[in-house]
Order: structure tokens, then sequence, then C-alpha cells
């Protein structure tokens, strides 16, 4: 039993680890996005000639400006696909977590050890499902950019106590 405790507890903690990593990585692309939109948003007053008053003197500074906020945006996308592609690592990484964990629950020969509590602590199962919820709440595929927006900024929504389905179980297997 002590052996199956250490693996859960090491699957908890990267869990909890790619959690924090995607926390972290949310606050950086709601930023890069919010930079994104607002140079979209410019875009269209950028190209206008009216919008540059007394610089229209100044040779090719409408065409100077357009270039540096398509380059700023290009930078901007670029670095927003380097985000999204360190999420779905997140995601691959919470999928192999419940896929070895499904895997644990396999080779563990009792299934009555499998959903046995101590107190009100949860089971290996519970554990095994609570996995399962987050990597389903961290592989959503936003079809259009409301969506994305809206994903952006709620994120998967998990509230703070539902991270105790991380902690109880390592707290539990400490004291044992």
């Amino acid at each position: 039993m002590e052996a199956v405790i250490k693996k859960w507890q090491q699957k908890f903690r990267k869990g909890k680890d790619e959690m924090e990593k995607w926390d972290a990585l949310q606050v950086r692309w709601v930023s890069l996005f919010r930079n994104a939109s607002s140079i979209i948003q410019r875009l269209q007053e950028i190209q206008n000639h009216g919008s540059y008053g007394a610089l229209r003197c100044l040779k090719g500074i409408e065409d100077a400006v357009v270039q540096q906020q398509m380059g700023q945006l290009d930078y901007l996308l670029r670095s927003m696909r380097n985000v999204l592609e360190e999420f779905w690592g997140c995601v691959l990484t919470l999928k192999k977590l419940h896929r070895d964990g499904l895997h644990l629950l396999e080779v563990e020969s009792s299934k009555r050890r499998v959903k046995e509590r101590i107190g009100v602590k949860p089971c290996i199962a519970d554990c095994l499902e609570g996995l399962s919820i987050l990597f389903d709440m961290h592989q959503s595929d936003p079809g259009d950019l409301n969506a994305l927006q809206y994903l952006v900024v709620d994120q998967p929504n998990i509230p703070k106590d539902e991270g105790t389905i991380l902690t109880k179980p390592c707290i539990l297997f400490r004291v044992l």
C-alpha cells in the first residue's frame, strides 16, 4: 500500500504543478491577447490619413506606423501561439496523469482497497475522478473569437476549493 500511496502523491504533485503552470500561462496569454486586440482595433484608425494631423508633413509616417504596428502584432501572435503550445503541453500532461491513474487503478489488486476511505478523506477512485474532471476542463477547444475571449478572461472555471482534491490525499498520505 505504501508504494501505491507514493505513486499517487507523485501524480498529485505533478497535477498541482501543471495547474500552477496553467494559471501563469493564462495570465501571460490574457496580456498578449489584450495587446493584440488593441492593435487590431487601432489598425483602422492608423490607416486613416486624417488621423495624423500635423505629422502628415513627415514623408512615409503613415506607412512606418502601420509597419511598426503590424510587426508588433506579428510578434504578439507568435508569442500567443507559443503560449498555446505550452497550454497544450499542460493538457497532455494532465491526460497522461489521468491515463497513468487509470493504469494504477487497474494494477491495484483489490477493488475494495480502491474505494476504501479513511475517515472523510477521498478514496483513490475519487482522486482519479478529480484528475479526469481537471483534464476535461483544460481540454476545451473554443470555436470562435468570442468563445476564445471568454475563455481567456474566465479560463476553465475551477473553484479554488476544488484544488483540495489534489492536496487532501497528499496530506492524508503523509500522515500514514
